[in-house]
């Protein structure tokens, strides 16, 4: 039945996708910063609050169950990705009676993009509590990809009297890269972020996330990226994007693996070999980062009691590579927490 359920989700979500990019919509000329013209697998509502002396809009997908099963999960997208590509994993888990919540992070996706802000994982945890609590979420299972898995440990840090477990799917952070990579300013990387085309997307993400492969049913990955790129606000986008890199690089978290409290399900596509700041370093300092089935398992150890589960050639993305595999450990674990 999830696999079913997922299989129609994702077939509705990549429907949507073709027909924003073959014309149906402004998306030959690009989508704006807000993503204005694309549409989300599930009704998306805004989330309005100030910070740092600005009013500001989180984007969210808040998703019932039709017999609720009592407990909520949050999912929160990785770095070059929004809430849309969490899609077949809502449906999945919402047949199973999970509320499902999915913001986009401020500076993501159908968020606001500020020009000015100070990007910090421990503020972004704060303004997803904030979420929450305006939901009338009290307690919740965490899931984190990629970046997300940053962000997802950062939450379960500041949070652990509402986190009831955290799930980790290839998240990025299991080592520290200014160890190795030099730092680079924001200057620069936004002038990286500027210098990428359709072309360059793809192929990074067919090298990097899939090893080399590319099916249909990974476009939906790309449109958003490419319809920025074809859009007027690119600039707008590529700087937040540039400052969620800084982020990146210089706020580890794997330094307080040790301190999670929370049970911890670790997802790890064995053939993901990403590494931010490979691009920035000699090669052979580039091939001693992102090893992932080595970091997977050092992360396991040092995060108290945590589970490991490891998919044998899958790559950064096993909700899109191996979904049934990747469901059924996600699942598997969820349900294991019910009751506890």
């Amino acid at each position: 039945m999830l696999r079913r359920l997922a299989r129609l989700d994702a077939l509705r979500f990549l429907l949507v996708s073709l027909c924003l990019v073959t014309g149906t919509s402004h998306a030959a000329e690009g989508f704006d910063r807000r993503l204005s013209e694309y549409a989300y697998p599930y009704p998306v509502s805004i989330f309005a609050f100030d910070s740092q002396r600005q009013h500001l809009e989180m984007a969210y997908m808040d998703v019932a169950p039709e017999k609720p099963n009592g407990e909520t999960v949050l999912l929160l997208h990785g770095k070059n990705f929004s809430g849309a590509y969490w899609g077949s994993t809502i449906a999945a888990l919402v047949a199973l009676g999970y509320r499902v919540v999915v913001p986009d992070q401020i500076g993501f996706g159908k968020s606001s993009k500020p020009a000015a802000f100070q990007f910090t994982f421990q503020e972004l945890a704060r303004q997803t509590r904030l979420l929450l609590d305006a939901r009338g979420v009290h307690s919740v299972h965490v899931v984190g990809h990629s970046m997300g898995g940053m962000l997802a440990t950062r939450f379960a840090l500041m949070y652990p009297e509402i986190t009831r477990s955290l799930s980790l799917v290839n998240p990025i952070g299991l080592e520290d890269w200014k160890v190795k990579v030099p730092y680079t300013s924001v200057d620069v990387l936004y002038q990286h972020e500027l210098a990428k085309t359709p072309e360059s997307v793809k192929a990074y993400m067919q090298k990097v996330y899939f090893g080399g492969s590319w099916k249909p049913d990974y476009d939906p990955l790309l449109d958003i990226a490419v319809g920025w790129l074809r859009g007027p606000d690119y600039p707008a986008i590529a700087w937040d994007s540039a400052l969620t890199y800084d982020m990146l690089f210089t706020q580890p978290v794997v330094y307080e693996f040790p301190d999670i409290r929370v049970p911890t399900l670790l997802i790890i596509g064995q053939r993901d070999r990403t590494a931010p700041g490979r691009n920035l370093v000699p090669r052979e300092v580039a091939e001693t980062i992102g090893h992932y089935p080595e970091l997977g398992r050092a992360a396991a150890r040092a995060i108290p009691g945590a589970r490991l589960v490891e998919l044998d050639g899958v790559g950064h993305v096993p909700q899109f590579e191996a979904f049934d595999r990747y469901i059924a450990a996600l699942t598997g674990f969820l349900r294991s927490r019910i009751g506890r």
